[in-house]
């Protein structure tokens, strides 16, 4: 009897053990696209999950904690809570832009989104490297203000149309947008820069964050060494809490250097709250500036929380891996040259201090790197190093449940793109080749092409 027994608990922890390794085992199942913290929510909520596991206690309720300021709506004080709104902004709540943790909508014709916004400069370079400060503006425009003050301007677009066929003479149509800068409270200065902005999904940023530098480092070849026509350029940008210079990951042009720094920016630049890493108010050194020495309007603690939110925000899984159509798509997009820029895996560096992120494989089809994508996308406006015509790779993890979650598939730094396909169509310089490519495939082919990318 006992014998049995025995033999009988040896199976269930042999069970057991084969399991839990067939569970644990992420490497080179590319499905797991956060590693670890993947989750296999694919209804509207699957940008807004937490990590599955490792999240300490107090990480997970600084994560809650910066989940209820993600979603509060500021207002202008005195007021006893999320208070500090403007005077100037051009939001009332991160959730504003990033609706269920995703990107923006594009503004229809004649019109402005609330997820869009322009940023703007003067020519030159600030004494960090970085974009100048628009007089009178800074930079970015605000086209909200609270009482008693104005709005800088309003931001305005129009679409013009152009067609184009596939090489099996199916045809296409594309959307060009032109943007406007109008009823400045205060003239515009006689030579400006712009660029309109796309708000963008903020899950899985932790985990890019977590990837070290060297890794990205090692898909630079600026100068084309290799002679595969792709190029790839890191971007150094100023690091306000460390005071240097440091690799830039997040933005169209990977010009902030940290989650951090990222949510510090968005919550001045876009509510108007100051905090410790941006004290002042975004209307400094305007004629609306209020020239008062306040306390910060977000706390230290807030600051960090956010932060945590946004670093632990897990990764949707893939789906219909194992569909015929969707290997064959990945086969082409491979064929394509297109994991030239967007690399599909990496691994991220050790961290002891913070296990949930420490030695993950992922797979979010991205570089971080800088690209030439062609004067019909190029907004003309340096950004440190990035020149007007290079962006960064952005991510395509969860490109297919865009749909899904906000109920649109707009793409691209400025929304023109109103699906993947048209997101293809609009590539340019180093993927010029990648994009001819694809028009020379036949229906059949891109469907397969597409239907991989929406299973990422």
């Amino acid at each position: 009897m006992k014998y049995v027994t025995c033999l009988f608990l040896v199976i269930i922890l042999v069970t057991s053990c084969k399991k839990e390794a067939s569970i644990t085992n992420y490497e080179e199942q590319d499905w797991l696209a956060g590693g670890s913290q993947t989750v296999f929510e694919t209804g509207s909520g699957a940008y807004s999950q937490t990590f599955p596991v490792n999240l300490s206690a107090v990480a997970l309720e600084n994560h809650e904690i910066g989940d209820a300021l993600f979603e509060a709506t500021f207002i202008t004080a005195p007021a006893p809570k999320n208070a500090g709104l403007g005077p100037l902004y051009n939001a009332v709540s991160c959730a504003s832009c990033h609706n269920k943790d995703g990107r923006g909508n594009a503004p229809e014709e004649g019109g402005h989104s609330v997820s869009l916004f322009l940023k703007v400069s003067e020519p030159g370079v600030n004494e960090h490297g970085g974009p100048l400060d628009l007089p009178g503006f800074g930079v970015q425009i605000q086209p909200k203000a609270t009482f008693g003050k104005l709005g800088e301007a309003e931001v305005n677009v129009h679409y013009t149309y152009e067609t184009g066929a596939f090489d099996d003479g199916a045809s296409y149509e594309l959307r060009r947008p032109t943007f406007s800068i109008d009823n400045p409270y205060i003239p515009l200065p006689g030579n400006y820069l712009f660029s309109p902005r796309f708000s963008r999904p903020v899950f899985g940023m932790g985990l890019l964050e977590a990837i070290a530098d060297a890794t990205v480092l090692m898909n630079e070849d600026e100068y084309d060494v290799n002679n595969d026509g792709i190029t790839g350029k890191a971007n150094y940008v100023w690091n306000i809490y460390e005071r240097k210079m440091t690799l830039g990951r997040f933005g169209w042009k990977a010009g902030v250097p940290t989650v951090l720094q990222q949510v510090a920016a968005a919550f001045n630049q876009d509510i108007g709250l100051t905090n410790f890493i941006f004290p002042y108010e975004n209307s400094l050194n305007q004629a609306q500036y209020d020239n008062l020495n306040d306390e910060f309007e977000l706390s230290d603690s807030l600051v960090y929380a956010s932060a945590m939110y946004i670093r632990t925000l897990a990764v949707p899984a893939r789906r219909n891996v194992k569909d015929p159509e969707v290997i064959r798509g990945k086969q082409l997009f491979n064929d394509a040259a297109c994991v030239k820029c967007h690399t599909p895996k990496h691994k991220t560096k050790v961290n002891m201090a913070f296990p949930a992120l420490s030695n993950q494989t992922i797979y979010p089809y991205t570089d971080l790197l800088l690209h030439d994508m062609g004067p019909n996308l190029s907004d003309n406006r340096p950004e440190y190093l990035a020149e007007g015509f290079e962006w960064r790779t952005p991510p395509l993890w969860g490109i297919g449940l865009s749909q899904s979650v906000n109920n649109h598939s707009y793409f691209l730094h400025d929304g023109r793109a109103r699906n993947i396909s048209e997101a293809i169509l609009w590539h340019g310089g180093e993927a010029l080749q990648s994009k001819l490519l694809y028009i020379k495939m036949s229906a059949s082919d891109r469907k397969a092409l597409l239907k991989f990318l929406n299973s990422l």
